[in-house]
């Protein structure tokens, strides 16, 4: 309907300006103390949210009293060199934005790999981290290889209290091991925001 495929559109013009307006730094509320148990959900095709429809979705339990995520394979339209438009090296990159999920927005946050402990970051899977900390990816990203082992998220999930066990209980997602070939080299066949399967009407 008309309606659906115009909001879709407004949403992802929104993100456009907020990416042009983000503070100086983000921050991730994070629990050291927490063991690393993070773990990746793939939701059904047919959900009430259409956010997270077929989605992947990184789960985590150390940045928050509740479990907090990142879809992994929903891409948005929004190119990584929108971010830093005065790395002039970015504008050879064809890597694009991740929609992270519905929450925060304004936010970016992103993953990385590292072969050690990493300042300003959580570590989430082994040799996998999580930022919010705009000078490090500034840093990452005036890398040779900018994009090598590194995925940027706009936005993120988060469930209430024991809400997720409860979706999982029912069926609505299906659980897997965190594994970083899974999150870095996966597919990411389902594009944010998703195209309407009937088309504007006039």
């Amino acid at each position: 309907m008309r309606g659906s495929f115009d909001l879709r559109h407004k949403v992802a013009a929104t993100l456009f300006g907020l990416l042009l307006l983000f503070g100086s730094s983000w921050t991730i509320v994070a629990d050291e103390k927490k063991p690393l148990t993070a773990i990746l959900v793939t939701a059904r095709s047919h959900l009430r949210d259409s956010s997270f429809a077929d989605s992947q979705v990184l789960v985590m339990n150390n940045l928050g009293a509740s479990p907090v995520g990142v879809i992994v394979n929903r891409p948005t339209q929004i190119p990584v060199s929108r971010l830093f438009p005065d790395l002039k090296s970015l504008a050879k990159v064809r890597e694009r934005l991740y929609f992270g999920g519905p929450v925060d927005l304004e936010s970016v946050w992103f993953l990385f790999r590292a072969t050690k402990r990493q300042e300003h970051a959580m570590e989430e899977l082994d040799g996998v981290y999580i930022s919010a900390n705009r000078a490090l990816l500034r840093q990452l990203l005036g890398r040779a290889k900018p994009m090598d082992g590194l995925r940027i998220f706009i936005g993120h999930a988060g469930w209430g209290p024991g809400q997720l066990e409860a979706e999982i209980s029912r069926g609505e997602w299906t659980v897997h091991r965190a594994e970083p070939d899974a999150i870095f080299n996966g597919k990411s066949d389902h594009p944010w925001p998703s195209p309407d399967p009937q088309g504007p009407t006039t």
